[in-house]
């Protein structure tokens, strides 16, 4: 008995051992198939093909310069402290809706009137979500056929956690509205991205139900679910600002901007561009496949074979019209040709920039580069101090201004746009090539997520003889943000040094949230 009681008594330790090991053996085992699962999901996700419609470089296409429209919208500020708002992109909006008579095709990614909060001295804003809402309903009222195509992003009924009562009016009225199908995208966020597909996605559904978390995009006391939260924190978008309509006399018009009809959008700076002719095709054929993407079932849009202005009326031959040459360019197409024509940037010429997000990274690299060949680079940067009544600390701008100065070696020269509350929102580029002005505008900041086949993003590009009225307007409006107006007093910019920031930790900041995509820019 002695003999097996000291036994057991060996054993049972050994035993106790034994198990704790192969308990442990386990664990890990589990933990690298997590995390080997996690790792190959993650990186699918960030190179996988992309769908259609997406990273499109139109053929370039000669518009007549008549048919070609700069726009732009200010806030501003005059030597009286007397803030004046210029509004011309919204109203060309609605006018290009009431003249349609066959289709209007729109995407455009903020459509809601979350306020967020108005700073104490601010004027109202305007309900650009209430007037456009209304021209839609009002115009396919009097025109049964008119087809209306509205994409726009689950943002605007907080990923489905607080539904959107203007998109479901919208509806009502027979207009068809799409919320992208955002999953179908590259992650910009793969570490969390991943993480959400795994676990979230499958229980996520439309995010809809009773909610106990507050609005992230409103300051009310209306709650959204965890699970819009979940979806929220993915960091990705439809980001594109675009109309395409027939004009009511047998052509085809598109406007491409920066701005949202979102009412606390309404005080922003903004640039746009409208033109007509066959540039519209690749747009509708763009859009649609977005549309298909997101579970669209409708009919193709009709062809538009007549370029306006482009054949004399009565013998059908071309006409002797001065042109512009225009590309449609999204996602990632935008960052190709923005660092070709930055690249091919010659000593003696110039590069001007005026852009809400500056951060990616081979365009700041181009940039040093150009500067460095003599090139003059001038860049006018939102200070990301203001984000809808909220304060921002700076980043990425801030920063990344200070890194241009430094590795430019003086050959970069930054302003500041003087922003009260509302945001310098434009998306500019101009490349002075010889008597050549190559400009791009539209809706994509000048980011990772913006450029890297990411969000989904609409540009256009054109180049223009620089001695034309476009292109003269075009620099005009630069070098009046950058000069102000001594004549009205209006001061549109301030020197660098106002914002400069030099900070070593706001700068690792921001290059680690640019890499993770951990951030909304």
């Amino acid at each position: 008995m002695a003999v097996a009681r000291l036994a057991d008594s060996t054993v049972r330790p050994t035993i106790g051992k034994g198990s704790r090991s192969r308990r442990r053996l386990i664990q890990r085992c589990i933990l690298f198939v997590f995390v080997l699962l996690w790792g190959s999901v993650a990186l699918w996700h960030s190179f996988k093909p992309l769908p259609p419609g997406v990273h499109v470089a139109s053929d370039w296409q000669d518009v007549p310069l008549q048919d070609l429209r700069f726009l732009n919208d200010n806030t501003v500020t005059d030597g009286r402290g007397r803030r004046i708002v210029r509004q011309e992109i919204f109203d060309e909006l609605l006018r290009i809706v009431a003249d349609a008579r066959e289709f209007v095709v729109l995407d455009f990614f903020l459509f809601n009137d979350f306020g967020g909060k108005l700073a104490p001295d601010a004027k109202p804003y305007r309900a650009l979500s209430s007037e456009l809402e209304h021209r839609l309903i009002e115009r396919k009222r009097v025109t049964p056929g008119l087809r209306v195509l509205f994409v726009t992003d689950p943002v605007n009924d907080v990923y489905g956690g607080a539904p959107s009562p203007a998109i479901e009016r919208l509806r009502a009225a027979g207009i068809e509205v799409v919320s992208t199908n955002l999953d179908a995208l590259r992650d910009s966020n793969p570490g969390y991205s991943a993480l959400w597909r795994m676990l979230v996605a499958w229980w996520d559904g439309e995010a809809r139900g009773p909610g106990w978390l507050p609005n992230p995009l409103e300051t009310g006391p209306e709650r959204v679910t965890l699970r819009a939260w979940l979806r929220l924190l993915n960091f990705k978008a439809n980001h594109r600002k675009l109309v395409i309509a027939d004009d009511g006399k047998g052509d085809v018009v598109a406007l491409v901007t920066s701005g949202n009809p979102h009412d606390a959008s309404s005080a922003h700076s903004n640039v746009g561009l409208r033109f007509g002719g066959q540039l519209a095709r690749a747009m509708l054929d763009s859009e649609t496949a977005i549309a298909r993407l997101s579970g669209w079932n409708g009919e193709d849009f009709p062809p538009q074979t007549l370029a306006p202005g482009a054949h004399d009326p009565v013998t059908g031959a071309a006409a002797a019209l001065p042109t512009a040459r225009l590309q449609f360019l999204t996602e990632g197409a935008i960052l190709q040709a923005l660092r070709t024509a930055i690249d091919t940037a010659q000593q003696g010429e110039s590069i001007s920039i005026a852009v809400f997000y500056l951060s990616e990274r081979s365009v700041l690299d181009s940039l040093v580069d150009a500067a460095n060949r003599g090139v003059r680079v001038r860049i006018v940067l939102d200070p990301n101090k203001d984000a809808f009544g909220r304060s921002k600390d700076g980043v990425p701008n801030r920063p990344v201004a200070a890194e241009l100065v430094r590795r430019g070696g003086g050959g970069i020269e930054v302003r500041w746009y003087r922003t009260r509350g509302e945001q310098f929102h434009v998306k500019l580029a101009l490349v002075q090539r010889g008597d050549v002005l190559w400009a791009t505008l539209g809706s994509a900041n000048f980011t990772r997520r913006n450029l890297d086949d990411y969000n989904l993003e609409a540009n256009v590009a054109l180049e223009a003889g620089r001695e034309t009225p476009l292109a003269q307007q075009l620099n005009t409006y630069f070098e009046t943000l950058w000069q102000n107006d001594p004549l009205t007093l209006r001061e549109y910019t301030t020197d660098f040094p106002t914002y400069e920031d030099q900070s070593f930790a706001r700068y690792w900041r921001y290059r680690l949230m640019e890499l993770t995509g951990l951030s909304t820019f």
